[in-house]
């Protein structure tokens, strides 16, 4: 568990390094201004129980930018990962393109840190 004052919990549990690492970089950047480790029971894509990471409000050039679900893996790269995961990424990106409406629609967003995240706000 990682001590937290960003997210919408007062500790973080991350299940890998990359996580863990993600959580803590979030706590550092002052353009976060809110972020969740999403639940268990979060899964929109209809490949059954994919659990994306995290959602997070971002303010960036003075607007504030939700991004719905960041996925964070170790590689962007999906020659890198299981097909299944690859499948579900891929089931995660089209599922928001289609809610994707207004001026600033929830994103997903595939990082390995958040430089990644960052360079697509």
């Amino acid at each position: 568990m990682l001590p937290a004052t960003k997210s919408v919990y007062d500790h973080v549990a991350w299940g890998s390094g990359p996580e863990h690492d993600f959580a803590q970089a979030l706590e550092n950047n002052s353009a976060v201004k809110v972020y969740a480790k999403l639940p268990n029971w979060f899964n929109p894509t209809p490949l059954g129980t994919y659990n994306p990471d995290w959602a997070l409000l971002v303010q960036k050039d003075g607007a504030e930018r939700l991004y719905f679900v960041v996925e964070t893996k170790s590689s962007r790269s999906t020659d890198d990962l299981r097909d299944r995961e690859r499948s579900k990424i891929e089931c995660g990106k089209a599922h928001f393109k289609t809610l994707a409406v207004g001026d600033s629609p929830a994103t997903f967003v595939q990082a390995r840190n958040n430089d990644d995240l960052m360079a697509t706000t």
